[in-house]
């Protein structure tokens, strides 16, 4: 009997293993990591940019800010004189398995002219310039060459003046700058200049709409 009931114990053992190893195998196979890259964009007013990629399927989060500047810490009022060589943009954190670089890239380029040097519509200054941070030198180089094809396809009847540099330090933008559209989405601006842009990504790439 003592012999009995150490098989039977030896055998719920057993299979209680067995059936703990299966379901880590199980979990393994569903749970699935995302996997985190940055990039920092700058189109004209971040409130746009920012709209546009709140939109984009595989984007984790977008933050507006300023970047390639020099004055330390500087706030809205500081960026407004355009002095101080900062550019608003937006910090993108993506799901690489969702949405790439070139996908990101070329979502960019086709909301935003980017043949005007320091201006997007009525906003001009150098802190509206159209330019890419990359974070690492596949971003770069993926940049740099999408922009010479752009260049020789005769997509745009002028040159690409987008400037395509290193990340630096990024500065987060005052709280009423993030989230700015879906916020304040009856505001004039947001209806006349931010609407449209986000219409003319939801027309020209259907398939990267988020869920």
């Amino acid at each position: 009997m003592k012999i009995l009931k150490n098989y039977i114990f030896l055998s719920v053992f057993i299979l209680l293993i067995i059936s703990d190893f299966s379901s880590g195998q199980t979990n393994k196979k569903t749970v699935k990591m995302e996997k985190k890259e940055m990039i920092t964009l700058g189109a004209g007013c971040f409130w746009c940019v920012e709209a546009v990629f709140l939109q984009a399927d595989g984007i984790l989060k977008v933050e507006s800010g300023y970047m390639g500047g020099s004055l330390k810490n500087p706030t809205y009022k500081d960026i407004c004189t355009g002095e101080t060589g900062h550019a608003e943009v937006v910090q993108i954190t993506f799901d690489s398995d969702k949405i790439s670089i070139s996908d990101i890239l070329e979502i960019f380029w086709k909301t935003h002219d980017p043949t005007t040097l320091n201006r997007q519509g009525n906003d001009a200054g150098t802190q509206y310039r159209s330019v890419i941070f990359h974070h690492n030198e596949i971003q770069k180089n993926i940049a740099d060459k999408l922009k010479i094809d752009l260049n020789s396809s005769g997509a745009y009847s002028k040159p690409l003046v987008t400037e395509i540099s290193p990340s630096s330090t990024f500065y987060v933008a005052e709280n009423y700058h993030q989230n700015y559209y879906n916020l304040n989405g009856s505001q004039p601006y947001c209806y006349f200049v931010i609407k449209p842009k986000i219409e003319k990504f939801r027309k020209v790439f259907p398939l990267k709409v988020k869920k």
